[in-house]
């Protein structure tokens, strides 16, 4: 699928007067603000007549601890944003319980960092600490989302709890969100005597982004109180979108982010197995057999929005189980994909809005199985991101032989370009 529509944006009237205000800035991602203009230092947070929201991200000289104990200098030093507002029960009334977050970074990583106040602490529920659990949803959390390449299309979703439990995902095409997509990210929650803190570091390594060195990305936080059955954002959202208000849509600016310098991201993941194997009922017999495997799985950041991934000999021995499902039907299963080869931005070559209706042009648990047998992937390919409009997924895969079910040598090929049309 490929499109191209042209969109000229005037820039607003506060971002054609005044250099300082642009400052390390692009005109072009300044025109993509339609809120109040950015705060100047030391303010973090702009709110106009509307309740829109503007933001900045503030450089720190130390890296955090991350203990979720928030008692370093800095967060005396630089202003919280607060005044959360409430979706639901009361559509734009403040929120009834008081939400500090302090938007920090250094030359490695983004921190998002929060103090959540109770009246009754001990009425906070929580339970789930299962890891991309969606039952995360109804215990008491923080959770918040980031478009890091401000195109109000594609984006990243956080959630923890009070106990620890975490969900993560990758967003697309606004509103397809890759629950597997399993990033590196370092967070530490604790309990104080009138709440509860979170302290998170999510390395830019672990995130894709324009090239350059300013930035503006999107960002939104929505605390939510189970007890209460409030949900309160940062930025104000209608009870219409109520829980989806952390679409990339929907997200409000953060300027002030400086990406650090392009430096070598590589990941180099290679296994090897052993094995002795004696079978005396075997005519000849075999005793003390040795064999053995071995393979790699490299993944190469060309640049800070475009990623390679290689695989020789793959091995998913590690992969997650699939769910049991029965099936009464004379239709197929689709399992989702949970293979970490495939995972990041796979939602790339998806269509639609992903509802049940949607063809599926492209089930890459197809490949590597044939009549309900495993076959092995000898080698493969991808290349993933994004290049200025475009959304741009290469895939190739070599498959081997398997003697039951009589499967040959195969290559599968994939390729698709997208293009933004208009601004989301």
């Amino acid at each position: 699928m490929l499109a191209a529509s042209v969109l000229l944006l005037a820039p607003p009237a506060w971002a054609q007067q005044g250099a300082g205000a642009r400052a390390g800035l692009g005109i072009d991602l300044l025109a993509t603000i339609d809120g109040p203009p950015p705060p100047v230092a030391p303010d973090v947070i702009a709110r106009d007549a509307e309740g829109r929201v503007t933001m900045r991200a503030v450089r720190i000289d130390e890296a955090l601890r991350i203990d979720g104990r928030l008692d370093e200098a800095v967060y005396a030093a630089v202003p919280a944003m607060s005044d959360f507002v409430q979706t639901e029960p009361e559509e734009g009334a403040p929120a009834s319980e008081k939400t500090e977050v302090w938007l920090l970074f250094d030359d490695e990583n983004l921190y998002v960092v929060a103090r959540c106040w109770e009246s009754r602490p001990e009425r906070m529920m929580f339970s789930e600490m299962r890891r991309d659990n969606l039952n995360i949803g109804s215990n008491d959390n923080l959770a918040w989302g980031l478009d890091t390449f401000f195109d109000r299309r594609t984006g990243y979703f956080f959630e923890v709890n009070p106990i620890g439990g975490r969900l993560d995902g990758q967003s697309t095409n606004e509103g397809q969100t890759n629950f597997d997509w399993n990033p590196v990210w370092d967070f530490a929650v604790a309990r104080f005597e009138g709440g509860w803190t979170v302290e998170t570091a999510m390395p830019f390594k672990s995130l894709r982004y324009r090239p350059g060195a300013a930035q503006v990305w999107g960002f939104n936080m929505r605390r939510t109180n189970v007890w209460k059955n409030e949900f309160s954002y940062l930025s104000p959202i209608s009870v219409g979108v109520g829980r989806l208000g952390l679409r990339p849509a929907l997200t409000a600016p953060v300027v002030g982010l400086e990406a650090p310098p392009a430096a070598r991201n590589i990941e180099v993941k290679p296994y090897a197995v052993a094995d002795l194997t004696t079978d005396v009922a075997q005519r000849p017999p075999l005793r003390n057999d040795p064999g053995g495997d071995a393979g790699i799985d490299i993944k190469y950041g060309l640049s800070r929005n475009l990623t390679v991934d290689f695989t020789a000999n793959t091995d998913f021995a590690q992969v997650e189980a699939d769910e049991l499902q029965v099936n009464l039907t004379r239709f197929s299963l689709f399992f989702p994909e949970k293979r970490e080869f495939f995972l990041e931005n796979r939602r790339t070559f998806e269509f639609g809005g992903g509802g049940g209706d949607t063809p599926i042009l492209f089930y890459s648990r197809r490949i590597g199985l044939q009549d309900g047998r495993e076959v092995p992937i000898t080698a493969g390919g991808r290349m993933t991101g994004r290049v200025g409009g475009y959304d741009l997924g290469l895939v190739h895969i070599r498959t081997g032989n398997e003697a039951v079910s009589g499967a040959r040598p195969t290559g599968f090929s994939v390729a698709r370009l997208k293009r933004d049309v208009l601004r989301q």
